[in-house]
Formats: C-alpha cells, sequence, structure tokens
C-alpha cells in the first residue's frame, strides 16, 4: 500500500535504531554505504525525507507509475511527493546513499528543493553515469562518510555542499533535458496543466478521490476557456486534454492494482469513478485486460 514511511520507520526498519540526534523540525541529514543496510524488501511508498542514490549493478526501480530497469552506475533521486522502491534483478547492488530533510536545507539554499528538476513532481529521477562521473560520486560520498562522523564544527555545512555538487553533476550531465524554458503561451498552459494533473498523484488511500476529472475542470482552475485550452494542449503535444488525463488514470490505475492489496471496486472509487463498472470499462478500453486480469499477469 502507497503509505508514507516516516524517518523513525526507516530507521527501524534498516538498522533496529534510532539517532539521538533526530529532530526532523531543525533538519536531519544522514549517509550509508548500501552494503552496511539490511538489503530486506522496500514498501512502494513515499518518504517524509529527500533520498539521493548511487546504485552499482542491474536493478529495476518502481516511481510513481513508473517501472525502470537500470544496469551500470545510477544516480537516483527521490522526493516525499512521490512512493518508489526498487529491487535487486540480478545479484545485490553496492553503491551509497544520503536522506536528509527539507528543513536540513531551509534559509541554506535559494529557492525550494523542489526546483530543481530531479525533485520536481513528474522528474527525471535517475542519471546514468559513465565510469569517470561515478568515481566522481563515489568520492563525494566518501567525503560525506568521513564528515558525518567528525567533530568539525561546521560539517552539516560541507554536507549541505555535497549534496548541491552531486545535484549539479546530475544536470550538467543532460542539460537538454533538464535546462529547459517553456517557449511560447500554449507550453506554459500545458505546463501548468500537466502539475495540476501530477498534484492529485499518488493516490494514498481508498478514501482519497481524483477531483479534476475532465477539461472543463482544468480549465476552471487555469481560469481559461475549455476551447483555449485544449487547443494549447493539443499544439504542444499533438494529443488532446481528454487523452493526457486518461493516460494518467490508467497508469496510477495500474500502480494502484500491483502495488496495493486494494479491492477493485475501491481503486475505481479513488480514481472517480462511481459505479466499479464503469472502472471496468475504462480500464479495459485502454489496456485490453479488465483490471482483475491486469492485477495477476
Amino acid at each position: 500500500m502507497a503509505t508514507t514511511e516516516t524517518l523513525e520507520e526507516f530507521y527501524q526498519h534498516k538498522f533496529n535504531w534510532l539517532p539521538e540526534n533526530l529532530k526532523k523540525d531543525l533538519g536531519h541529514f544522514n549517509v550509508f554505504r548500501l552494503e552496511d543496510c539490511a538489503l530486506t524488501p522496500a514498501n512502494y511508498s513515499r518518504r517524509d525525507f529527500y533520498k539521493i542514490s548511487l546504485l552499482r549493478g542491474h536493478f529495476r526501480y518502481h516511481y510513481a507509475e513508473k517501472s525502470v530497469e537500470a544496469t551500470g552506475n545510477t544516480l537516483m533521486f527521490f522526493n516525499p511527493q512521490v512512493p518508489y522502491t526498487w529491487e535487486a534483478v540480478s545479484g545485490a547492488p553496492t553503491g551509497y546513499f544520503c536522506i536528509f530533510t527539507e528543513a536540513f536545507f531551509t534559509e541554506k539554499i535559494r529557492g525550494s528543493l523542489q526546483d530543481l528538476p530531479m525533485f520536481a513532481v513528474g522528474g527525471k529521477p535517475a542519471y546514468s553515469l559513465t565510469e569517470a562521473q561515478q568515481q566522481q560520486v563515489e568520492a563525494i560520498f566518501e567525503k560525506m562518510l568521513e564528515e558525518i562522523n567528525s567533530d568539525y564544527l561546521y560539517k552539516y555545512d560541507l554536507l549541505r555542499n555535497y549534496v548541491t555538487e552531486m545535484t549539479h553533476l546530475a544536470l550538467k550531465s543532460q542539460p537538454s533535458e533538464v535546462l529547459y524554458e517553456h517557449p511560447d503561451a500554449n507550453a506554459r498552459i500545458t505546463a501548468v496543466f500537466s502539475e495540476l494533473l501530477e498534484r492529485q498523484f499518488p493516490i494514498e488511500s481508498p478514501g482519497q478521490r481524483f477531483q479534476l476529472r475532465s477539461a472543463k475542470d482544468f480549465a476552471e482552475q487555469l481560469a481559461v476557456h475549455v476551447n483555449h485550452l485544449n487547443r494549447a494542449i493539443k499544439k504542444t503535444t499533438g494529443k488532446t486534454t481528454t487523452e493526457l488525463i486518461s493516460s494518467r488514470l490508467v497508469n496510477e490505475a495500474k500502480a494502484l492494482l500491483k502495488h496495493t492489496d486494494w479491492n477493485i471496486s475501491e481503486i475505481g472509487y479513488s480514481l472517480g469513478f462511481e459505479e466499479p463498472a464503469h472502472f471496468n470499462n475504462f480500464f479495459k478500453k485502454h489496456t485490453s485486460l479488465p483490471p482483475s486480469q491486469f492485477r495477476h499477469v
């Protein structure tokens, strides 16, 4: 079930202990070697902290509605808004990871962490690294491990700098994908529509309802005429507003069917379908399979 794992639950799950300085309101940071942690299966869930991982090996990660297989050296960024988990495909991946709260950076950086493309909702969480880049990131993690155990008075300022260094390394590795400015009004409307759509996810409980179901709903939120919204989205994406909404609904339905134990009626209701039959027909229309069959594929 896509719940939210707290810092306390993370430490109990991985290490069966809690650090003495666990004060999230004052900010929290820690760093680990993957090999030192219990590689027990992690739930598909959101966390109430940020996480950056360097993973070496062959693994599969599930992030929001996506499931992606990765090999080699991968730098991954996870934010508290998106549920995720990962699993080894062959062997046990090695590497490092650090965790930190939003408060750890409060008043220390310009803007919000979610302004960075890798932490934005709908952003790209994984970056494949060359061998040279992997060595750079590994060196940063080793400096983090050394610093976290030191008595240096300003060590957390250094640790913030190391996190920032890794985000910039990722941003510089693929500038064509992450450094994007909206060229015109149509693109801006489409971007805001996409953000409004994505904000409704993930669905975390059967009682949560998907609210903005139609192009008219979104147009009212954006204070534009529905025809103007439809034209802008069609021109920018080549798809209709309804197609984009339906596609996102299908992806969320797939994630809920695969990663929760909710019954199909509960999933359909959470996605805005009053009748189970309407959800069944919608899902089968877009996937060629009824929900019950997809769940067991």
